[in-house]
């Protein structure tokens, strides 16, 4: 990609685990804390989720000498297919919209589930994304691992 021209992230993942289950993943807090994050902690009492249209979502990755908190705005909620909703860092400006991260959860039949991952909003520069893009496929292994080992 050059430098100037990258607009967001693509991702696609199937999961081995029902639609339902994915959805579930994504969700709650349990689930969402033990992913989120890959290999780095998110302590449950960090994580907040009011999954429905207008309700919050924030949570905070803990890593030796660091805290890293995300937040947002579910925008849509449609269970199981997917969710629409908005994600800054804490550095993003107060009055901000931040990214839109657009998922959905397509039924692959055979507990299977096909992950459509989509980020927009033209807020970080290419470098930010090509860094975020590597981090959501670090979360999306630490996702797989959650739903092998919790299905």
């Amino acid at each position: 990609m050059n430098g100037g021209t990258r607009q967001g992230i693509d991702l696609t993942r199937v999961l081995h685990a029902p639609q339902r289950r994915v959805f579930a993943a994504w969700t709650s807090p349990e689930d969402f804390a033990a992913w989120y994050g890959g290999e780095a902690d998110v302590p449950l009492d960090r994580v907040s989720m009011d999954v429905r249209p207008g309700g919050t979502w924030s949570l905070v990755i803990v890593m030796p000498g660091v805290e890293m908190p995300f937040h947002g705005v579910y925008r849509e909620v449609s269970e199981p297919d997917g969710l629409v909703f908005t994600l800054k860092d804490g550095s993003a400006p107060e009055d901000a919209e931040g990214e839109t991260v657009t998922v959905t959860f397509t039924d692959l039949g055979r507990s299977t589930t096909k992950l459509a991952f989509q980020q927009r909003g033209g807020s970080l520069t290419a470098e930010q994304y090509a860094a975020a893009e590597d981090g959501w496929e670090a979360f999306f292994d630490a996702l797989a691992a959650r739903l092998a080992t919790h299905p």
